[in-house]
Order: C-alpha cells, then sequence, then structure tokens
C-alpha cells in the first residue's frame, strides 16, 4: 500500500533567507520546521544552469537561449559540466540532510521501511512505498532538483517516489478514463523551426498496437493555414467528444507568467493555456488523464493544468536539446507500454538517461519533472490496450488470484485431482448423507424391495460340505434354479462366472444346462449371466453348454472402485463392437419389463443385445402406447465428458451408488442354505422380485483370485449394517451387494451426479474473490459481520448441498469449497489487518 506525503518548501525573504518545511500526511498530521536557505546553493544552481546551457548551446530546443563568454569551443563543456551538477547536488543534499530536518526525514523513511519488517510478504514489498509531493516556492526554489533528494538509504530511497504539485488547485482530479480499447493520444506538433520531430513520430507510431495516435499541429512549410485556423484546429482537436486519454506537445514552449504557460504552435504563432481552458475542460470531462510536454521550461504549463484538475503532467523544467528530447520520449513510451505508472516510467527513463547515456547527454537526468494532482490515482496504460483478450483480461483482473491466494488455489486443486482423495470424501460425504437421511426422516417406504439375494455365504458352503467353492459347484447352482423354478422366478441373474467347462464338473455342467432350460421353457425365466470383460475386445461369456445365446442375456460383472463407489452406467457404443450392458442394468430391465408391462415380455437373445433392447422398446410402445421411460430413460447412458475424462484419470460426473440409502430397502437377503431347506412348511419367495445368485463375503469369492469379490465396506453401509440379521452381515462387501444397490437405481433412475470438486473450487474461487470486493466496498466492521455472513453462507450451503443430493440428485462438494473461500476471505482480512 502507497503512503502519500505532501511537502511544502517555502522560502521566506527576511534579512536571514529561512525555508519552511511543512509535512503533512494520514489524518492531518503535520510536521513544521524552519531552514536556513544557503545563498550558496542560488549560486551553484546558476552555475549549473549556465554551464548546463553552454553544453547544449548548439541545438537547444528552447528560444531562451543565451549566447556569452561560455560559447568558446576551447572549453571542455562535459568536465565543466559534471563539475557543476557535482557541487550542486553535493550542496542540495548537504542542505536537506539538515539536523532540522530529521524529523521530516524519519517520518518518510519509517513509511517507506514498512515493506522489510518481518513478516512482510514480496507482494507487500512491491506494492509499498511512500509518494512524497513537494511544492516549492519562489520559482528558483521550485526550479531545484528536487526528484534528486536521496532520503535514506539507497533500498529506502528505492521505495520512496517524489513528485511535485501545485500550490493553487481549484478543481477535483478528472474522472476515470471511459473504456476505450487503445489508450487515446492527441500529439500536437509546434514550432519546428531547427527541429525534427521524426523520431518522435516513428517513436509513437512503433507502440501503434498500445496507442491510438491523432497527430495535430504545424505541417511545416506546407501548411497554409492560418494561424486563426490552426489554433482552432488545435483547440477543436483536445475537445473532442471521442476524448483522450494523453496529451502529447513536442516544440518550443516557455513560462509564461500570468498566462498558464506559452506554446508555440508555428513560427511567430503562440498558443497560451489560458486560451485553451474550456477546450482542456471539456478534454477532462471526457477522460483526459495525462499530458506529456516534451519542450522547455514547462513549470508554468503542469502548474496549470494541475490547477484545472488534471491528473498527471510530465514537463522539462529546463531548455532541452533535441536529442535529449527524443531519447526521453522513446525510453518513456518504452516503460510506459510495459504498464508501467507515469510517475514509475517517468523516474526509469530518468534512470536509464542517467545510467547509459551519462557522457553523451550529462545532466539530462535532472531536467524531467512529474507534477500530480494529490487527489488523483496515477495514470498507467490499460492492461487491455490493444487487443481483445487484453480487454477480456482487464475485466477478469479483479477477480484473479493474489500470490497467496494462488499458492491455496493450486495446492487445492492437486488435492482435489488425487483419487484417493476424492474417493475417501465421497465416502465419507454418502455417510453423513446416510445420518442426514435417518435425522430428517427422509427413508423410504418401499416394503418390498425389488431384489432378491439368494446368498451362498460361509453357512451355506458348510451344509452343502463344499471343500473348495472357486469355482462353485455347478450341481449346487442347479439346485438353487430348481428351487427358484418351483417358486415361478421370473428374473434370475447369476454373479458367478460360467465362462468355460469346470473340471470334473463335466456332468455337472450339464445338470445346471439342464435346470435353466427347464426354467425358460417352464415359466419363460429371463436368465442374466455375469460376464467379464478379458481383453482386445474379446469377453468371457456364459458357455453354450450351459445357456444358448437366444435364451439369455450376460451382462458386465465388473464394478468400480474399492469400495465401489461409482455406478457402472451403458457405456458408448463403439462401430463393429457388441458391447456388454451392466449385469445391473439387465436385472433392472428384466425388473421392469416383466413386472412392470403387463403384456409378456419377448425372451432375452444373448448373441444381439442391441437388437433385443430395440425389440423391448418396440413391445412397450405397442403395450402401452406410450414412449419408453424408466431403464430405458437416457440419463443411464455415459456421460461424453466423463468418457473423455477417463483420459485424464477423473470420474467427471460419474454417477454415485447411493449407500445412504439403507440395505433392506434396497434387496431381501435369503441364504441359499434356507432356500434349499426352508424351515417353514409354508415358504414362498414373492413372484415380483428379481433374483440374483451372488457369493456372499466368502473367502474364496472371485474369479481371478480368491477374495476378489470382497471389497472393502462403505462408510455408510457400515453405518447401515445393523439393518441385516447378525448372522448374515459380513465384515466385508460383497460385490453382489454393489450390484443390488445399482439395480435399485436404475429402476428409481436415482443416479447421483457428483459436481467435480475441481469445478467447485474454480467456482468458488470466484464468488470468493466478488464476496471479498464487496468486502472491501463496505465501511462496516468486516471482522464481526462479513464473518458471520460467510459462516451463515457457508451453513446453508451445507444444507442445501445435503438435502439436494436426496431430492436433486446432484451431490455438491463441501470440504473443497468451504475450505477455498475461506482460504479467500482470511488473506482477505489478514491483508487488510496489516495495511491498517
Amino acid at each position: 500500500m502507497v503512503s502519500t506525503f505532501h511537502l511544502k518548501v517555502e522560502r521566506i525573504e527576511q534579512a536571514e533567507q529561512v525555508c519552511v518545511f511543512e509535512l503533512s500526511w494520514g489524518q492531518a498530521q503535520q510536521l513544521r520546521v524552519t531552514v536556513s536557505y544557503p545563498q550558496s546553493l542560488s549560486q551553484l544552481y546558476q552555475n549549473w544552469q549556465q554551464v548546463y546551457l553552454g553544453f547544449y548551446n548548439q541545438a537547444l530546443r528552447g528560444r531562451v537561449v543565451k549566447k556569452g563568454q561560455l560559447e568558446s569551443t576551447s572549453i571542455d563543456w562535459h568536465s565543466l559540466l559534471i563539475k557543476a551538477e557535482t557541487q550542486l547536488l553535493s550542496e542540495f543534499h548537504h542542505w536537506l540532510r539538515s539536523r532540522e530536518l530529521t524529523e521530516i526525514r524519519d517520518t518518510i523513511l519509517q513509511a517507506a521501511m514498512v515493506q522489510i519488517q518481518p513478516g512482510a510478504t514480496p507482494q507487500t514489498v512491491s506494492n509499498s512505498g511512500v509518494d512524497l509531493l513537494i511544492c516549492a516556492s519562489p520559482i528558483d526554489v521550485a526550479r531545484l532538483p528536487w526528484e534528486a533528494w536521496e532520503i535514506g538509504s539507497r533500498f529506502a530511497a528505492s521505495k520512496i517516489r517524489i513528485a511535485r504539485t501545485c500550490r493553487n488547485i481549484l478543481e477535483q482530479p478528472s474522472p476515470a478514463t471511459k473504456s476505450r480499447g487503445k489508450a487515446r493520444v492527441l500529439a500536437i506538433l509546434g514550432d519546428d523551426r531547427g527541429l525534427d520531430f521524426q523520431r518522435e513520430k516513428t517513436a509513437l507510431k512503433s507502440f501503434s498496437k498500445k496507442l491510438d495516435v491523432k497527430l495535430v499541429g504545424w505541417q511545416g512549410k506546407c501548411d497554409g493555414r492560418t494561424p486563426a485556423e490552426l489554433r482552432t484546429e488545435i483547440t477543436k482537436q483536445i475537445a473532442d467528444p471521442l476524448g483522450w486519454d494523453i496529451l502529447f506537445f513536442a516544440g518550443h514552449s516557455n513560462e509564461a507568467s500570468g498566462l498558464g504557460g506559452e506554446l508555440a504552435i508555428a513560427p511567430n504563432v503562440s498558443l497560451y493555456l489560458t486560451e485553451l481552458q474550456g477546450a482542456i475542460k471539456t478534454a477532462l470531462q471526457n477522460g483526459l488523464q495525462f499530458a506529456i510536454f516534451n519542450s522547455c521550461k514547462g513549470l508554468d504549463l503542469a502548474e496549470t493544468l494541475i490547477s484545472l484538475g488534471l491528473n498527471q503532467v510530465a514537463v522539462m523544467r529546463e531548455p532541452i536539446h533535441n536529442q535529449v528530447a527524443e531519447e526521453f520520449l522513446l525510453r518513456f513510451l518504452n516503460y510506459l507500454v510495459q504498464h508501467l505508472d507515469v510517475h514509475d516510467a517517468l523516474q526509469s527513463a530518468c534512470r536509464s538517461l542517467k545510467s547509459e547515456q551519462q557522457y553523451t547527454y550529462p545532466s539530462a537526468f535532472l531536467v524531467p519533472s512529474l507534477c500530480r494532482h494529490p487527489g488523483a490515482t496515477v495514470y498507467r496504460l490499460p492492461e487491455h490496450s490493444g487487443n481483445w483478450w487484453g480487454q477480456l483480461r482487464q475485466k477478469i483482473k479483479p477477480i484473479l488470484p493474489t500470490q497467496k491466494e494462488a499458492i491455496a488455489l493450486t495446492a487445492l486443486l492437486m488435492a482435489s485431482w488425487q483419487l484417493s482423495i476424492q474417493d475417501w470424501l465421497i465416502d465419507q460425504r454418502v455417510y453423513l448423507q446416510a445420518r442426514y437421511r435417518q435425522l430428517t426422516q427422509q427413508l423410504e417406504t418401499t416394503t418390498s424391495p425389488p431384489i432378491l439375494l439368494i446368498a451362498i455365504d460361509e453357512e451355506s458352503i458348510r451344509q452343502v460340505g463344499l471343500s473348495d467353492p472357486r469355482p462353485m459347484d455347478r450341481r449346487y447352482l442347479a439346485e438353487i434354479i430348481d428351487q427358484l423354478n418351483r417358486f415361478d422366478a421370473k428374473v434370475v441373474g447369476l454373479d458367478y462366472l460360467i465362462d468355460r467347462p469346470a473340471n470334473d464338473q463335466g456332468e455337472n455342467d450339464q445338470i445346471l444346462a439342464t435346470a435353466v432350460k427347464n426354467a425358460i421353457q417352464q415359466d419363460q425365466t429371463w436368465f442374466i449371466f455375469a460376464s467379464k470383460w478379458k481383453q482386445a475386445g474379446v469377453w468371457w461369456d456364459v458357455i453354450d453348454t450351459v445357456a444358448q445365446p437366444e435364451s439369455s442375456l450376460s451382462g458386465d460383472m465388473r464394478v468400480l472402485g474399492d469400495p465401489p463407489t461409482y455406478m457402472s452406467v451403458l457405456p458408448i457404443p463403439e462401430p463393429d463392437s457388441e458391447q456388454r450392458l451392466p449385469l445391473s442394468y439387465l436385472l433392472a430391465l428384466g425388473y421392469w419389463m416383466n413386472f412392470e408391462i403387463s403384456d409378456e415380455p419377448p425372451q432375452p437373445q444373448l448373441n444381439n443385445t442391441t437388437a433385443f433392447l430395440s425389440q423391448l422398446k418396440a413391445h412397450v410402445i405397442d403395450t402401452t402406447g406410450n414412449s419408453y421411460q424408466s431403464v430405458f430413460s437416457t440419463s443411464a447412458n455415459l456421460n461424453p465428458l466423463t468418457n473423455w475424462a477417463y483420459l485424464l484419470r477423473q470420474w467427471w460426473l460419474q454417477p454415485l451408488v447411493d449407500y445412504s440409502i439403507p440395505p433392506d430397502q434396497v434387496y431381501s437377503l435369503l441364504p441359499a442354505w434356507q432356500l434349499l431347506n426352508p424351515s417353514d412348511p409354508n415358504f414362498s419367495l414373492s413372484n415380483s422380485q428379481v433374483i440374483l445368485i451372488a457369493p456372499w463375503g466368502y473367502g474364496e469369492a472371485g474369479v481371478d483370485q480368491e477374495g476378489e469379490d470382497n471389497y472393502l465396506l462403505p462408510t455408510a453401509v457400515k453405518y447401515w449394517r445393523h439393518r441385516i440379521p447378525l448372522d448374515l452381515r459380513p465384515s466385508v462387501f460383497p460385490g453382489a451387494e454393489a450390484h443390488a444397490y445399482m439395480t435399485h437405481h436404475f429402476l428409481n433412475r436415482r443416479l447421483v451426479i457428483p459436481v467435480p470438486d475441481l469445478w467447485m473450487i474454480l467456482l468458488t474461487a470466484v464468488c470468493a474473490k466478488g464476496f471479498i470486493l464487496v468486502i472491501r466496498q463496505s465501511k462496516s466492521d468486516v471482522p464481526l459481520k462479513w464473518t458471520g455472513v460467510l459462516t451463515g453462507v457457508t451453513l446453508s450451503y451445507g444444507v442445501l448441498s445435503f438435502q439436494l443430493y436426496i431430492s436433486g440428485n446432484i451431490l455438491l462438494p463441501i470440504v473443497f469449497p468451504t475450505v477455498t473461500i475461506w482460504a479467500y476471505i482470511m488473506f482477505a482480512l489478514l491483508e487488510k489487518k496489516s495495511h491498517d
């Protein structure tokens, strides 16, 4: 944060000349001291001025060059000028180091050194400093090189910018620049006698991508306009309704007491600023921000324009050589288009003149000065100047992150990209959703779940006497199917892969095939067998000796994640590829076609799933007269964005398995041993449930390796385990339980879409930045009021997110967005506290 100090220096003519230094800053704070004024300083300044004019007298741009005894070519003007400059600056600095000025210097230094205090950040260092605005009188004191005042160490001095201001300021600063793309520059070229404006024109044109330059004024000997016409043209252009950002003048100029300064606009033709007051006021209303007079003796010009309300004016206090003026302009514009403000650009141009051109143009760095309106922001070219992308960047700049915010944002984005962190957060979130459901009593009222799990558990294996249940004995599966056939089961799924003849089970394979065939012939039972992706487009399907392709379906038995977190949705069809639909989807399809549609559905066809689905859709339309819905809904299809996100190893918009629903509302559970040996003689099965025969937590369950079908227990499922009979509570999570949940979701079209953390972090960062802008514009007690508001917003967002999960099937992340917005706010509050 830049602090502004105002220093008024006034020499009082008495018997003993003294200068009054009056420093003011902050909340009406001020210091006032009196210091003797050394007469030697005025004499040394006159000596330097004489030698300076002598060095440059061959081609000075100003009119007031006095030629005298200093013109002798035998004199080493360069050495004399360096000597005069050194003596002047030495005496000037010695005076300003007076003991009486100690408190003033220390006050300014203390403000300038804030950025190197412990705990200061690089951003604080770069944005901190002091602007010292000096108003000096009378004119010979004002002409002193105040910009060369070195207050404190070199580092401290680099944080202090010195500019000039005026005694009388009658108007408010000009309003902010209108948005006009490139900065508009009105370049007035005056009397060119002895001058060449070609380099100025070239310099202005070279920055045409940033500056929209309009050249007006004297056109040389070919210009046939009368003085009145030329004055009118210049006045009209200054008052152009489109407005200007920058006013530039090149030519001869001079001080003119009472007339505001003189501009030579043509040979023997002058304009005084008092004549241009009306046009200048109009230009100020239209957004004029800054003026630069690359001409001689411009202190009167600066004082007049600042008094009228112009924000900043750059002038030359002394006559200036044509080549120096050209060199300064080129350097100044080069810094300006790098988006330095005009104060920094002028200082940088002077420093480069001193360091790079000290032998060619000695003392030239002492001549330029910037005069500022105390109430105005220092002008800089808009960052969007010259291109549409820049305009867009300028508009979004207020919401771009600071350095601390960028670091925090990067860390959050990297964390949100990690699948392990995503899965853990989703697991915990679904668990909290389960508790929220129970707390708010938003549980389903279904009395008969759509799925019946025939669980082959440890007890079932023990009772049947199987020494090795991997692979599962096919005679045992046949017994289960025969028993289901007795109860008229309509849809039967097997979560066992029967892709090859089992060793020593040839007879058992035939027994299983007979059981399947009998069920199909007697009850038109749908059989849905598990299949598994192998590689290179090859699927492991049920073998032909067990089930014929024209009489059954194969479903992909894979689940996504451990524990299974994401839904297995319908894949995007690929040319010449027979896709396998998820096992759970086919179970839902079987339920809907057999129990929701009154007419008898077609028999499944394994050999052409796509054609069979089309047949089912046509059957639904013919039967109901309505367009198909439910499991045929396109919401069950893989989102193209999700498919693309797989390439980035992300699960964007992949629906979740909603374990916040209690398991007894999703499936009924019946151990296989109880099905085969019912203790109740009146035992029966519901004729409106899909049957899934599946392993239930025994250690050998799996296809490629033992235990492969046993997953980590989701936290939400663990929370609901008390609703399952104690003897049927496995310590693991069987894959069949995930299939049951997904079947339930397909039937109820409950596909919970998680909004990616990455997206919400970016959105929250933008909202947080907007919230910070509101805070900064508010005059209220920020920590108390706005922190309370943000706390309320955070809690409301959390409740909304929990309810939207249930009512709208959308999971809005809570942790990452909350951390993001609070990080932004805390950084803003800490920054404000440090500034206070």
